[in-house]
């Protein structure tokens, strides 16, 4: 076991607090095995949820954009920030319609970006973030180049603020519906995602095999 989760006022899970986790490698776990995460911000002009790509190292999270992007230039200028990912397990059938849910894992920080300039930092952040969403390929392909550092911002945020909270099982049911004939079946429904064939880029000449960074995780 992992040093564990220390809850906050802000991320301490109260409402069905009995499926909250308390082992931070619960919140590794569910962050390493997900690929995009959304970055939520509360804007001048509102609030905005953005869908990103991630990457973790220890504690840290690194996110990335266009330095162009107001989004990030808000995060990394200190506006506090949430950061979540979620995984749907499974669709949870029950003989009444309250009793609907999901089997799902999700994970909630909360906390302040930090805009990354050292230069080497930047550099293992942009590794981190291509080796999770693609392993292998950090080293196997050309790097950035001084233009495209120059367009891309790296954000680093904390993981000391986190919240993990999971559904597991089948349905909770009142008695009152377990006899009762308005519903003709109860139980879950997995789901579960898998990579299909890897498609070869057109500009890609015929003879170029799939390498087994690619191939190994189908």
């Amino acid at each position: 076991m992992t040093t564990p989760l220390s809850p906050t006022s802000r991320s301490t899970v109260r409402r069905n607090a009995v499926r909250a986790r308390s082992d931070r490698a619960e919140l590794y776990a569910l962050l390493d095995a997900g690929l995009v995460g959304h970055l939520g911000l509360a804007m001048p002009a509102g609030p905005l949820v953005v869908p990103t790509a991630y990457g973790r190292d220890g504690d840290t999270l690194y996110l990335h954009g266009s330095t162009g992007a107001a989004t990030l230039r808000a995060a990394g200028g200190g506006l506090p920030v949430c950061f979540t990912v979620t995984h749907v397990d499974g669709i949870v059938y029950s003989r009444s319609a309250f009793h609907h849910s999901m089997n799902h894992r999700s994970a909630v920080v909360q906390g302040t970006a930090r805009l990354v300039e050292d230069p080497d930092e930047r550099w293992h952040g942009l590794g981190v973030l291509t080796e999770h969403l693609a392993p292998g390929s950090w080293t196997a392909t050309r790097q950035p180049d001084r233009r495209e550092l120059a367009a891309t911002a790296v954000l680093a945020l904390d993981l000391t603020e986190a919240s993990v909270k999971a559904r597991t099982g089948p349905p909770g049911e009142d008695e009152r519906d377990l006899t009762a004939p308005a519903a003709d079946w109860a139980g879950v429904l997995p789901l579960r995602t898998t990579w299909g064939t890897p498609e070869p880029c057109p500009l890609l000449p015929e003879d170029v095999p799939v390498p087994e960074r690619v191939s190994s995780r189908g």
